[in-house]
């Protein structure tokens, strides 16, 4: 599943994870980004020290089975992560999904944790880029799904995934139980509250909050893109 920050993915990653059939992974390459970029990211040194930060054996770890052996391997990506060697092509034979949110609510939510956004925090050109290449090698739109909508109606629009995707739906995947996960990023104590002291998707969101005028900006820039994926969404 690929996704920009704050958009929904942690809780689409718990949902996943109530599956009995499923292992759930949490961005397994922002060790690797952290390491290579320098970003000045919360927690930056504890998730540095606590991740495999080899791109390489990353990517031939996430080849393999899961780490319990569950047939389903649910695996969070974030393509402003994928700043190192490992690029479109080494992700053949994998199933892909995206997960999308409109830029003004992605860019508010991600202000309530750090205090500037850059059009570079959000990875949306690659996205998009990716997914075009992906409907070419299929010949169809791979599956794409926005935060709005599964919060609006998750039972439908997950079942209408599950289907894209070949999977048996299962009602597991609208609850969960509250706390932490051992499969959580080290970067959890941090960015998780909200989802951890969730039991299952929240209400439908409002009306997109006023941004300031740079953050307005830099929504402005990653529109396009969202756009070219909103445009093959799931709905109910």
């Amino acid at each position: 599943m690929w996704s920009g920050p704050r958009n929904l993915s942690t809780a689409m990653m718990r949902s996943f994870g109530s599956r009995p059939d499923t292992f759930v992974s949490d961005e397994p390459f922002y060790g690797c980004f952290l390491k290579d970029s320098g970003a000045d990211h919360p927690m930056a040194e504890e998730v540095i020290a606590a991740m495999d930060c080899d791109w390489h054996r990353v990517m031939t770890s996430l080849r393999g089975a899961a780490n319990d052996g569950a047939p389903i391997w649910y695996q969070k990506h974030m393509w402003h992560h994928m700043v190192g060697p490992v690029g479109y092509d080494d992700f053949e034979g994998f199933t892909h999904a995206f997960l999308i949110r409109q830029p003004e609510r992605m860019i508010a939510s991600y202000l309530n944790k750090r205090e500037t956004a850059r059009f570079e925090d959000f990875g949306m050109e690659r996205q998009a880029e990716f997914f075009e290449r992906e409907a070419d090698r299929l010949g169809h739109a791979p599956p794409v799904i926005d935060a709005a909508d599964v919060l609006r109606d998750p039972q439908h629009v997950l079942a209408k995934l599950c289907s894209a995707l070949g999977l048996e739906w299962t009602p597991r995947m609208l609850y969960w139980e509250p706390g932490p996960r051992a499969t959580d990023g080290p970067w959890a104590p941090h960015w998780y509250a909200t989802v951890e002291a969730s039991t299952g998707f929240g209400p439908p969101e409002e009306e997109a909050p006023d941004l300031p005028e740079e953050a307005q900006r830099v929504a402005n820039q990653c529109r396009p893109f969202y756009e070219r994926l909103a445009e093959h969404r799931i709905t109910a």
